[in-house]
C-alpha cells in the first residue's frame, strides 16, 4: 500500500505530465501605480482567470464580425 507522501508525489507527477502536454501559461506584470484601476477590478472578480478569458473572448468575437 502506498503512503500518503507517495500518493501525493504520484498525483503531482501526473499533473505535471498533463500540464506539459495540455496547457500554456504566461506572466503579466502590472504596475501598482499606473495599473491600479485594473488591479482593483481584478480583485473584485471571483475568478481572475475567468474574467480575463471572458474579456479576451469578447474582444475576439467583436473583431471577427
Amino acid at each position: 500500500m502506498k503512503t500518503q507522501e507517495e500518493r501525493i508525489a504520484a498525483r503531482t507527477k501526473a499533473q505535471a505530465k498533463y500540464d506539459k502536454g495540455h496547457t500554456a501559461g504566461f506572466y503579466m506584470k502590472l504596475n501598482t501605480g499606473t495599473d491600479q484601476d485594473i488591479l482593483a477590478w481584478l480583485e473584485q472578480q471571483d475568478s481572475k482567470q475567468g474574467a480575463i478569458k471572458r474579456l479576451i473572448r469578447d474582444e475576439i468575437n467583436r473583431s471577427c464580425r
